[in-house]
Parts: C-alpha cells; structure tokens; sequence
C-alpha cells in the first residue's frame, strides 16, 4: 500500500485557509478586494465581536449569475487570468481563486449576488466546507456576503485570535488602507452596531484622509507630485510637526495595491532624518504608479509584498518625492509652515480683581517706581499718582503707544547693528554679536526701509492690519517667558520657539556647506586635555572636525590645541560643543560618516544658537522669522521639536467659546 496519497478538497481547503485566512481582517480584505474588482463604488462593512462572531461586506458592484456562483466557490476558480503568462499583466487585486472557498471551509458561509438584468439573485450556503446549498432567491444588484462563527470548526486555530478589541482594530486599519487606495468609492465601516468610518467616496484623496483621520490632520498634509517616464507618484504626507507612534499610519499603494516594503519605508526616514525624533513616524499615503511588467505581486498568498524590477529607482524616486514635498516653496510662508497645536486646551485662573472708585483718590505708586518712569499698562496711564495730572483714556493710549515705541526703539543703520546686541539683556555682548551677526540675523535690510527687503514697523493699529493684510507676512508682537516669541497675521496667532528656530537656521545654513564650515582664528589659543578614548575619537575624526570649522593640533600626548573655531560659534562655547560632540560619537553605533556629520551639526546649532531666556527686540525676532521663513526645513528643530505652532481664527474662537453666538 503507498505511504503517499492525494488530499480530498475539504482538507486542502483547510490548509489553505491558513495561509489566506489568519484572522477576520484578513477575510474583510479578501472579501473587499473582491468587491473593488467587481466594479462596485459603494461598499459596507458590518462587524460583531471582532469579526470573529459576525462579519457581513455588501457591495452594489456587477454581481454575479448562479453559473459564475457555483464556480467561485471551486478551488482556483477565477475571472481575473487564464494562463500563466496573464500573471506579468495582472491589473486586479485578486487573481488565485482561494479566498472564497477558503474562508467558507472555516465559517457558516452566505453569499446573495445578482447581476443587472436577472430578475432573481443567487444564494449560496456552505457550513465548514461542507456541501453547498445553491437556490435562487430575491435580492439586490451586488454582492453580499455573510461569514459567522469564523473558526468554528477548528478549535486550535480559534484561540489564537486576539481580544474582540484587537481584532476588531485590525479590520478597521484592512478599510482605512483600503480606502485611502480607492477614495473613488464610498466606505461604510459598522463595528458593534457604531458607525466607525464613512468616506465620501468623490474621488478626492485629500477629502478621503480628512473625513479618515480628521481636519487637524488635513491641516497638516504636504501634497508629493513627481513624474517620470518609469514612476509617477502622488498622494500626501504630513508636516514634520505632526508624527505618528508607529509606521502602521503610513499607507504605500503600487499599481492600486497595498503593499508592505522596506526600500520605500527607508526612503521617508531618510528625507525626514534631522526633522523628527527617532521616536516617530509622519503620515504617508503614497500612491505608486510604474510599468506592470516591472513588478511581480505573485510573491505572497496575501499579495502583501511586491518584488520590483529596479527598487533603487524606486528608493530614489520617494525619496525626491518626499524631499520636495516638505521643502518649502519660495512662496510658502511660515503660516503654512506652522504646526497646527492639536486640541488646545484652555487653563482658567481665577485672579483677584482691585476695583478703585473714581470718587477716591489713586494710592501712590510704590517707591521702586519712578514717577517719571514710562506707563505700562493703559490703567497705570490713566492712574497716574495724584502730583500728576489725570489724563483721559485716548491720551493714555497714545502715550503707551509712545512708550512701547521708546521700548523697542528704530533700530540703527546696518553698519551700527552690534551696537544692539545690548538688547538682548545682560548677556556677553560679543557672543551675542557672534550668535545674532553670523547667522545673519542682523543682515537684513532695516524695517523701516521696506523697498529695501525688510518688513517696514508699522507706526499704528491701522498700518498694521494693513500690513496684514496686504502682504500675509507675521508680524511679532513680543515675547513670552523671553523663550517663545508670539507673532500674527492676518489668519491667526503664532508661537515660535525662539532657540528651536535659529537652531533650525544654522543646521540648514551649516550643512549647505559641503566643502567645509568657515571658522575664525583664535589670538589666544585653547588646550584641551582628554581622556584616552576621547582623544582617540578626535585623532580618528580629525578631518570631521576640520570640515566643521575646527581646528585642532597634538600638543601632548591627551592634549590638543584649538586654534579656529566655526565662525557662527562663539569662542566661549567652543570647548562645551567639542566635549559633548565626542560624546555623541562615543555613544552611538555602527553609524555611516553621514550621520555622524548630521550629528555633529545638529550639536554645533544647538549649542550655538539663541538660548531661552534671552531678550530679543522686535526687529530680531522680525529677523528670525525671515530667516526661518527662507530656510529650506523649518519645520523643526534638528532633534524633533517643532518651530513654530498656529492658533487658527477658528482655534481662538473655540478656546474662547465664541462659537455658536453669531459674533
């Protein structure tokens, strides 16, 4: 008697299932991409328990005859190939005729499908594999298709499901991927009886990931465009301000289908590297269109994976994609730029309120405050001590407009600009000069010369709405905690981070730098002693340390002499930033001499940028903005953090709760 024999159906179907059916999300996918080849543009799914209980998938496509019925339920029964060569053209997303007998091995099995001119349906029941029953029956153009009690009747495959909320999540991640790849066709998700997803189905990818993943997120989307004669690519990916824990919020779409590959994952974190955190990911929907002959699909039982003739093209491709799409346009504004601050929460403080009747004469003012010192405040203006006149309401505004005036006065004429360094508080005048002046802060035209390039300071209320107005520029109006500088435009109110900013302007301006960082020569020079692993790293990086702009010569067996220093680099922070370089480099691994440059870079900006604390005047932080607003990623800072945040008009108005009262 042979040892080898044939399988019956039943039990190859089983197998089967295995591969094709892991867990309900994987029939919801098998059973919308049927759906989707079906032509249909309206389809709904409806789920109990996870899926594992209940699942149910209606679609209005053509639909199916009882001859055509009876056949998709065989094994590699299909209408999408007919011979080995149609696998090189393969233009469906289904195509191996397993997904339907499979399934109904392992679950109570319902199908209801009619197509245009039959006056009846067909409906087909299959219960664990068993023998079908097919009768004709009344039902509506489409397919619908029931699957219950999945993995009913093989038991050790059932408790490896996860929780119904796992499973159920899973289903929901299968129809929003599926989605964003079809926004031509309306999706309706149904979990537990509660309506989890609808999309408009207008064709419209940009609406589609709104009504998915809300308006906050809209509000952060980058449009990528890019065209070749191999690869076209579309779709949208978020600011760098906006990250997602997980890459499972990026969604790569090849040809119409969902696919899962490392090259094109590696591409994004490649155009992204000094933009965001090593903790996040941003949000991608990329749509890849390229030859069919140059991809292969057939490589997974779930068509997951696709092998591609030339993936280095298709590397470099997402990679430009992605780099232009969050470089900014030379027309873009940093309104644009800013980071949209998700679901503001208002803080109210209760603060004590001192009413003084106008019948009782003002208390005097306390006797650290001069008299003759300028008002800050409308209410100091117009109680005044009582050795001074009283002034009405209009006049003490003009005279606090006077003041605020006197407080940050015209700034003087380029050649004098250093002088103003003074402004920025008790720090070191010359290292602020080096901080401010080098990364051209002050180089810019002065405001009150707005032909010159320069934004002209408007004099009053009403000059500057007009402004506003009419150029779209953001106007700074001062400065928070002396870290945060607030600014408006016509649209909202902005909040910069002040050293985040210029840190992000000196990265940008050093790493243009390819042939290496200008540096500036110390008169006196400085001895540097380390340690033995220290002093390794700086003879094995010595040419690193040249091409940043330091400068350094053996003076003893751990001693180094530093003799220039970058140019944007105060001398006084020189030592600190070479000293917490090598630390970087001591702690990370395996890294490519890229990296370390970025990384090197990013701890020279930091260092050498606008700390907080520091006192700024309105013309640098007009300045800074400028700068940042030219800069090529001014998203974030080098380590992640965002730049620049937006309060919308509508974001006031809800913090406020102005909406809903028509004023």
């Amino acid at each position: 008697m042979s040892l080898i024999h044939v399988l019956d159906d039943n039990t190859i179907n089983k197998i089967a299932a295995g591969e094709v059916v892991e867990r309900p999300a994987s029939v919801i996918k098998e059973l919308i991409e049927n759906a989707m080849d079906a032509g249909a543009n309206r389809i709904e799914v409806e789920i109990m328990a996870g899926g594992t209980s209940f699942m149910r998938v209606t679609d209005n496509g053509k639909g199916m005859s009882m001859e055509d019925a009876k056949l998709a339920i065989l094994r590699h029964a299909t209408s999408k190939i007919r011979e080995v060569g149609d696998l090189n053209t393969i233009g469906t997303l289904g195509f191996r005729g397993e997904a339907l007998p499979t399934i109904a091995s392992v679950s109570r099995f319902t199908m209801l499908t009619r197509q245009k001119g039959d006056d009846l349906g067909t409906r087909v029941d299959i219960s664990g594999g068993k023998t079908p029953d097919i009768i004709e029956t009344g039902c509506g153009l489409g397919t619908t298709i029931k699957v219950e009690d999945l993995f009913f009747n093989t038991p050790a495959r059932k408790k490896f499901l996860k929780t119904n909320h796992t499973e159920g999540s899973k289903i929901n991640d299968f129809i929003v991927k599926l989605a964003l790849s079809r926004p031509d066709i309306e999706f309706h998700f149904i979990n537990n009886n509660k309506v989890s997803i609808v999309t408009p189905g207008n064709d419209n990818l940009f609406d589609t990931i709104q009504a998915i993943y809300g308006a906050n997120v809209a509000d952060s989307l980058l449009a990528l465009s890019l065209e070749s004669e191999e690869v076209k690519i579309s779709g949208y990916i978020t600011k760098p301000s906006l990250l997602k824990s997980s890459r499972g919020w990026q969604t790569y779409i090849v040809n119409g289908r969902i696919i899962q590959n490392r090259a094109i994952a590696k591409a994004i974190d490649n155009a992204y590297k000094s933009l965001i955190p090593k903790s996040g990911f941003p949000l991608a929907v990329l749509k890849i269109e390229v030859p069919q002959r140059t991809i292969d699909v057939n490589v997974h039982p779930q068509k997951s994976e696709m092998k591609f003739e030339d993936e280095g093209l298709i590397f470099k491709a997402v990679y430009k994609a992605v780099l232009d799409a969050i470089r900014p346009a030379s027309d873009r504004g940093l309104g644009e730029v800013a980071a949209v601050v998700e679901k503001p929460r208002p803080n109210y403080t209760m603060e004590p309120m001192h009413f003084v009747p106008a019948t009782e004469p003002v208390r005097q003012v306390s006797a650290d405050r001069s008299h003759d010192s300028a008002p800050r405040t409308i209410y100091e203006a117009v109680h005044r001590p009582a050795s001074q006149p009283s002034i009405g309401f209009a006049d003490a505004q003009a005279e606090l407009r006077q003041a605020r005036q006197t407080h940050y006065p015209a700034p003087e004429p380029q050649e004098r600009v250093a002088e103003g360094a003074k402004d920025f508080g008790a720090a070191d005048q010359s290292t602020l000069t080096s901080q401010i002046d080098k990364s051209n802060l002050t180089s810019q035209a002065d405001w009150s010369d707005s032909g010159q390039g320069g934004a002209a300071a408007p004099q009053s209320d009403c000059e500057a709405q007009a402004l506003l107005d009419a150029e779209g520029t953001i106007i700074p109006i001062g400065q928070v905690d002396l870290t945060y500088i607030i600014a408006q435009d016509a649209k909202g109110l902005y909040l910069i981070d002040q050293h985040a900013a210029h840190e992000r302007i000196l990265f940008d301006k050093l790493s243009a730098m390819a042939d290496g960082i200008p540096s500036q020569q110390l008169l006196v020079h400085q001895l540097l002693t380390f340690d033995r692993k220290e002093a390794a790293l700086v003879e094995e990086n010595k040419e690193l340390f040249a091409k940043l702009g330091f400068h350094m010569e053996p003076a003893g067996d751990l001693d180094y002499r530093l003799m220039e220093v970058p140019a944007d680099v105060p001398v006084s922070e020189a030592e600190d930033i070479i000293r917490e370089i090598l630390t970087g480099l001591n702690e990370m691994h395996e890294t490519t001499a890229k990296e370390i440059r970025q990384h090197c870079l990013a701890t020279t900006a930091c260092r050498a940028a606008i700390k907080a604390g520091e006192e700024l005047n309105l013309r640098q932080m007009q300045i800074l903005l400028e700068e940042l607003s030219h800069t090529p990623f001014p998203y974030t800072c080098p380590h992640g953090r965002p730049t620049i945040l937006k309060f919308s008009s509508e974001d006031l108005a809800k913090m406020f709760k102005r909406t809903g009262f028509g004023f």
